[in-house]
């Protein structure tokens, strides 16, 4: 009984002085807020918000395999460059569900939606909660983007996180090379 009390004692403790991740912007250091999820980690069941105004479930189990992208904002050079490329490199690949995420209003998702032509994933807003940011420890702390969406990639796959990337400078591409290379492994 005693052994079981102290495992769970320094399970607790682990957890609670896991550090938080950070990120740079033009090379300053930032920390990001938040639950740190790891690879392995089950996946969080968070809500964010289509450019139609409904809800739309992320970490859950389904069928599909699940690629969460989050973004600082969709309408900076960087991240629309990241929504156009992915948007064309999964159009072929079946049984994905692509959501790119962002603290943008989801009525500035829909127009930049329909001025690109994007139709292969979804791109949401986290705006009313930071639901997901906080949940899966992207949630910029501090610096001039404090309180936006780091850029970062989780892959879900029957509610567990299968992939992670951080790019840990927030005005770098990620390597998209290495995302569909685990999606394709994995789907």
């Amino acid at each position: 009984m005693i052994k079981v009390l102290l495992l769970l004692v320094s399970s607790v403790l682990l957890i609670s002085l896991q550090a938080n991740e950070n990120v740079t912007f033009k090379g300053t250091v930032y920390s990001l807020a938040g639950n740190t999820q790891s690879v392995g980690s089950i996946a969080p069941v968070v809500g964010v918000v289509t450019s139609e105004l409904k809800e739309k479930s992320l970490g859950n189990k389904q069928k599909k395999l699940q690629v969460i992208i989050t973004v600082p904002s969709i309408d900076t050079p960087v991240c629309n460059l990241e929504a156009r490329t992915f948007n064309e490199k999964v159009e072929k690949i079946p049984n994905i569900d692509v959501t790119i995420v962002s603290m943008d209003l989801p009525f500035a998702a829909g127009r930049y939606c329909a001025a690109h032509d994007i139709k292969n994933v979804t791109v949401a807003s986290d705006f009313r909660n930071k639901s997901l940011v906080n949940a899966y420890g992207v949630l910029i702390k501090d610096g001039p983007l404090q309180g936006l969406a780091a850029r970062a990639i989780f892959i879900v796959k029957d509610g567990k996180i299968v992939y992670k990337q951080l790019v840990k400078e927030i005005g770098n591409e990620p390597n998209y090379n290495d995302v569909l290379k685990a999606i394709k492994r994995l789907s």
